[in-house]
């Protein structure tokens, strides 16, 4: 099941996304979910056209957990050796937009990269989640653009700055709670020129291990987003690109970058 979050007459909801159609075909519908969708829910049945409602991102997280260097042949491209240990980092929920949002250019950055992944969204709150449990804890899976300001990732210790910035985190355009994430195409365009294309089977750590490997050291909550890492070929993006993720059984996120004001 799709699971979408929208805005229309100034409520927000969630709902089940309905048809075959892609975000822009005008072939979709939204089926109201009766409260949040994290635990056991029910559809409404009060149905309203995808077209006719703004996309949000599909989650609000208390926190979102990233992964780097968890391809190797990304890890080579940018001069870097495989770490020993998966290598978290943190981008904030003010980091997150949806789908259609603007990425806004951070005025102390000269390069920024995209950086297409697959985001896993938490549907319990966890602890020590053994791997062999760790299916129980997934709400679903979404697209996301882990978009770094590269240079600043470079001159700076700490990536903080250089990932956490505000819109470094698009997400989207729904949640895919049905899905096995061992082996889908990743895909990124920037106005519409391929960049990217790799497989999740590529990934040196797995969803599962990954998340037990995290919930050792951190409670996860209902809605919490962990990034699995980008495949090579992540470049530079500018004011006025349009950069789009697309991940097989999930859809296409699309945002636009702006100048920041």
């Amino acid at each position: 099941m799709r699971i979408a979050r929208f805005s229309i007459d100034g409520n927000v909801a969630f709902g089940a996304v309905e048809g075959d159609g892609t975000v822009d075909s005008g072939d979709l519908v939204l089926d109201i979910i009766k409260g949040i969708p994290y635990a056991d829910f029910e559809l409404s049945g009060v149905k309203v056209p995808l077209s006719k409602v703004r996309l949000l991102p599909p989650v609000l997280p208390s926190k979102v957990v990233g992964i780097g260097r968890n391809y190797a042949e990304h890890a080579a491209e940018l001069g870097n050796e495989v770490p020993d240990l998966p290598l978290a980092f943190f981008k904030p929920s003010t980091s997150v937009i949806g789908p259609g949002d603007s990425i806004a250019y951070p005025s102390f950055s000269s390069e920024l990269h995209h950086e297409a992944e697959l985001a896993v969204v938490i549907g319990r709150m966890c602890r020590e989640v053994p791997a062999d449990r760790v299916k129980d804890v997934i709400f679903g899976y979404t697209a996301a653009n882990d978009v770094t300001a590269r240079d600043v990732q470079q001159r700076e210790k700490q990536w903080a700055r250089a990932k956490g910035f505000d819109t470094s985190c698009p997400l989207g355009p729904w949640v895919e709670t049905d899905l096995d994430p061992a082996d889908l195409t990743i895909q990124c365009t920037v106005n519409g020129e391929q960049r990217q294309l790799g497989r999740t089977s590529d990934m040196i750590r797995s969803v599962g291990d990954l998340i037990s490997h995290l919930s050792e050291a951190m409670t996860l909550l209902p809605g919490d987003v962990i990034l699995t890492g980008t495949p090579a070929g992540v470049g530079p993006l500018n004011v006025g690109d349009e950069v789009a993720v697309t991940i097989e059984g999930i859809g296409t996120l699309t945002n636009k970058v702006i100048k920041r004001g």
